[in-house]
């Protein structure tokens, strides 16, 4: 069973707050020296629109095929009904 003061100080914000900072990961420290020497150039947040879906095809086209093949899926179901013997 544990102690009061044990769980007092596994919640005490004052405590966490006081801790020592870790040292960076050796990734961290790497990326810092590369960049150090050679920055990196903005990166946009997204992809510029020309490059994005250059084949796509029109919404109507997508909703068609699939329409149809949710008509085909209850096509071949009623057949095989159909076709069951009883």
């Amino acid at each position: 069973m544990p102690n009061r003061e044990d769980e007092e100080r596994e919640y005490d914000l004052r405590w966490a707050e006081g801790a020592a900072h870790k040292e960076p990961s050796a990734r961290a420290r790497m990326l810092a020296a590369r960049w150090k020497e050679n920055p990196p150039g903005p990166v946009p947040f997204r992809a510029d629109p020309d490059h994005v879906g250059s084949g796509r095809r029109s919404s109507w086209v997508s909703t068609a095929v699939v329409l149809g093949c949710v008509a085909a899926v209850i096509v071949l179901l009623g057949y095989i009904n159909f076709r069951a013997p009883y």
